[in-house]
């Protein structure tokens, strides 16, 4: 694990919402992160869906771990906006975003979430947010 890494899997850890959900740090680079939860019931709607808060949780954390992780810093979030594509269906979520605009203060980032089966990935939902740092 190399020293970007291992700051952001430090931060994430540290998150007690994120525990109580089970998501996992799959991957966290200069401006890139990718944050998975696997599928259970206690996470989904009354239709069998993923819940659009889970969805909107793992847009909002792998924004933020992009962002900061692009500006070199721990950070949070001032802003995002999802778009829905479809329901989430599958056994596994993933949440893959990267910073595309990284000033010296904040980041501006997207995000892609994946819903995961048998028959691969799906698309289910767009996200964009900007990410400021947190003031040491």
């Amino acid at each position: 694990m190399d020293e970007t890494h291992a700051f952001a899997a430090d931060i994430f850890a540290a998150q007690p919402f994120t525990q109580l959900i089970g998501a996992e740090l799959v991957a966290a680079g200069k401006g890139r992160a990718e944050i998975a939860v696997e599928m259970r019931d206690a996470l989904r709607q009354q239709h069998g869906f993923a819940h659009g808060g889970l969805i909107s949780y793992l847009a909002d954390n792998a924004i933020t771990f992009a962002g900061g992780l692009g500006l070199g810093t721990d950070a949070l979030t001032s802003e995002f906006k999802i778009n829905y594509v479809r329901p989430a269906r599958g056994t596994r979520l993933i949440a893959r975003a990267t910073a595309r605009g990284v000033g010296r203060r904040q980041a501006v980032c997207s995000c892609e979430i994946f819903s995961i089966d048998d028959r691969g990935e799906r698309l289910c939902a767009l996200a964009q947010g900007t990410v400021v740092a947190v003031a040491g």
